[in-house]
């Protein structure tokens, strides 16, 4: 070799040296900032040649306040991501027509939310020639395709007084509620007059306006209403699945969908399932579930042989457990596919077989994917996470679906499995091959800089023997030989669970990030854990999920020498601002505690409330059936946590919102009043914006600052 070049290369190696050297960058903790930089991913799509995924990110531009979705593309077996061409930031509800060549989506670019639709080149994935399709006053949302391509359902809010909306009298229809929109929106008088309940639901006043299922042709643009003055909601408004509540048949001659015919809709949780005839403009709906409880999201088989949906068997209990139901439209019979399965279907798909679904299910911190054939056989694929969103593909071995964990925020990934399995009638034998791909990274460059622990599970023994079980987030940078303050949360549902997932509003990795490790319980009432679990919370709030919460907090401070037992805060929302408020009567143990949207006088939160099924069943009636009774025998008053007021000694951040109709705000103004009155150490965070979440950038920025400077006042590390 040349010297000059021995020389240089020699030169070139100890450049090298000290970076290899070098140990690798020390992550850093999480920020509220950075959580508001993370992508965030929305419904995804899969064309039906199962070459391509289209989904939705939401970015957050917190100095705006504002959250932007975008739609992009990007093929599943492998390529670099894309913008959907035709869309503008704001449009979503991308689908495929069942021929691959076309795209609907919904965009407000013109007149308000209305459907578009759009030219698909399956071998590239551009999108062009975008074109309006609907222009309806009352603005459309939750569209379908028909399998044939011809036509597209959706829903859209309008006044059932006026006519309906169609091809035969569109203007007539359209104009009425036009007027009617503008007359409202212009009068200087915003009074309303009630004749009936549910007058307001959770963040707004429900009006006259009222939820319709509508069906368009693609070609020609022919319209009409299919559920024509019904004054109820189609769908019912349901935090167990969004959408329109409906589905085609494969010959696209029927649609299923959900309606709840009961005339007060505030004491009823029976959604049942329908089905048109699509043919015959005089066809009457028809009912196909018996069930007595609520009836959701209804599927037809691929061949055409069945309806699948979730269903409950009790009225009147929203938590009750959620079972996949199976119709065989020719025998008009109807089964309970999974009779010995504990828990809850949260969401399911048809296999493109018919043979078999797949469905998710929550189950002690994970929501797993499971697979189920026709005659009763089925079994839970060995994978960790919160998954949902399943789109299985044509070759019926590979499912796509989002997934979530405590320390990962939603990506998309791509199961293949192998499934066997025996008569089920004989002895079933099933075995299970899966592996799992990632098929989008959308905050690993962020995710790669920050010390996110994963969550920790332990089992302990409840006081009446129940086994029951906690989870534990470590701090940044942890330390075993150190000691370390402890952020307690509860969960609200009361029927929830701490699980494998990810959250913008209460994320445990945030609140570990500033030097605490955070503690989580699931008490009597948390799903996952089997129907009885669940149950045992109704009639009993203040009773063993209590007991069970401080047995679980006992068992962690035993077991993790870490945990600092005298600087302990508990916090929680909506049931758990309740039991934070049950706590803060009923002991000392804790250095503060946070009460978000919590309930605080069951008797008054029962007259200010809107969904009173919730309150009948949890409480066992309404109030005047106890009154002239002991306060023992009366669970409105015995599980009151205003009722020990006398006891409050622990300093309390009250935080509720002017929108809150499910816990209506005079709760967290009661228990801020006492707690004043009383001389407890107190604040309280008002919110005259925000709903039962505090959802707009700035606001969380605000709630997070407040929350993590309240709990350090009073036990910060290090203090």
């Amino acid at each position: 070799m040349h010297p000059a070049r021995l020389f240089s290369s020699i030169a070139l190696v100890l450049s090298i040296l000290p970076a290899l050297a070098q140990p690798a960058p020390t992550k850093r903790p999480m920020t509220f900032e950075d959580m508001m930089a993370m992508k965030r991913l929305g419904d995804t799509a899969v064309s039906p040649d199962g070459q391509w995924l289209a989904y939705s990110v939401t970015t957050v531009d917190l100095a705006r306040n504002t959250k932007t979705p975008d739609l992009w593309l990007q093929k599943i077996q492998g390529g670099a991501p894309f913008k959907v061409a035709v869309a503008q930031p704001g449009d979503g509800g991308l689908q495929w027509a069942a021929d691959g060549h076309s795209v609907l989506f919904l965009s407000g670019r013109e007149n308000g939310q209305q459907i578009w639709l759009a030219d698909f080149n399956p071998a590239t994935g551009a999108t062009s020639n975008p074109k309006k399709l609907t222009s309806i006053s009352t603005e459309a949302d939750n569209a379908i395709w028909a399998p044939d391509g011809q036509s597209i359902v959706f829903t859209s809010a309008v006044y059932p007084d006026c006519a309906p909306i169609s091809t035969a009298d569109f203007n007539t229809g359209n104009s009425c509620n036009a007027a009617r929109d503008k007359a409202a929106a212009d009068s200087p008088v915003k009074a309303q007059i009630w004749t009936h309940l549910l007058y307001r639901h959770w963040d707004h006043y429900t009006g006259d306006k009222r939820f319709h299922l509508f069906q368009i042709l693609v070609h020609g643009g022919g319209m009409r209403d299919l559920t024509p003055g019904n004054p109820q909601d189609v769908p019912p408004f349901s935090l167990e699945g969004g959408g329109c509540g409906c589905a085609f048949a494969p010959d696209s001659k029927e649609l299923a969908y959900t309606d709840n015919p009961d005339p007060v809709p505030a004491i009823s949780t029976s959604p049942r399932i329908y089905t048109l005839d699509l043919t015959n403009p005089a066809a009457r709906p028809v009912q196909i579930s018996t069930s007595a409880g609520g009836n959701f999201n209804p599927a037809y088989s691929p061949d055409g042989k069945y309806i699948a949906w979730r269903s409950q068997a009790r009225a009147g209990y929203e938590s009750d457990r959620f079972r996949l139901w199976l119709y065989d439209r020719a025998g008009k019979t109807s089964r309970d596919l999974l009779p010995n399965f504990g828990n809850w279907v949260d969401e399911f798909v048809w296999e493109p077989d018919s043979k078999s679904l797949i469905f998710v299910s929550g189950e002690k911190g994970e929501s797993s994917i499971h697979f189920v054939h026709l005659n009763g056989s089925f079994v839970q694929a060995n994978l960790n996470g919160a998954f949902g969103g399943l789109h299985p593909l044509p070759d019926g071995k590979t499912v796509v679906a989002s997934i979530m964990k405590v320390n990962l925020p939603g990506d998309v990934v791509k199961i293949t499995y192998s499934w066997t399995t025996s008569d089920a009638s004989s002895h079933p034998s099933d075995h299970l091959d899966v592996d799992e791909q990632t098929l989008t990274l959308l905050n690993q460059p962020l995710l790669s800089q920050l010390e996110l622990a994963p969550m920790d599970p332990f089992w302990f023994t409840a006081q009446d023997g129940t086994k029951v079980e906690g989870f534990l987030v470590k701090p940044p940078h942890f330390d075993p030989t150190k000691k370390y303050p402890v952020k307690f949360l509860i969960h609200g549902g009361p029927q929830g669970a701490w699980d494998e997932s990810w959250s913008y509003r209460w994320n445990p990795e945030l609140f570990a990030a500033s030097g605490y490790v955070v503690v989580m319980v699931n008490p009597r009432g948390s799903t996952g854990y089997g129907q009885a679990f669940v149950d045992g919370v109704n009639g009993d709030w203040g009773g063993k999920p209590f007991t069970d919460l401080m047995t679980g907090l006992d068992y962690a401070e035993q077991h993790y020498p870490f945990i600092d037992k005298t600087r302990e805060c508990a916090l929680g929302a909506s049931y758990g601002g309740y039991m934070a408020n049950w706590i803060l009567g009923h002991t000392n143990r804790f250095k503060c505690i946070v009460s978000h949207d919590g309930m605080f006088n069951p008797e008054s939160a029962f007259g200010s409330t809107e969904e009173l099924w919730f309150n009948i069943w949890e409480f066992r009636g309404h109030p005047w059936d106890y009154y002239g009774k002991p306060d023992s025998e009366n669970p409105f008053r015995k599980w009151s946590p205003a009722l020990s007021a006398k006891n409050f000694k622990t300093p309390t951040l009250v935080i509720h919102s002017q929108r809150d109709y499910r816990l209506d705000l005079s709760e967290g103004l009661q228990l801020f009043t006492t707690l004043q009155l009383l001389g407890v150490p107190s604040k309280m965070l008002y919110f005259p914006d925000e709903s039962h979440w505090v959802l707009k950038p700035q606001n969380s920025q605000l709630w997070w600052k407040t929350v993590n400077d309240w709990v350090d006042q009073w036990a910060k590390p290090g203090k």
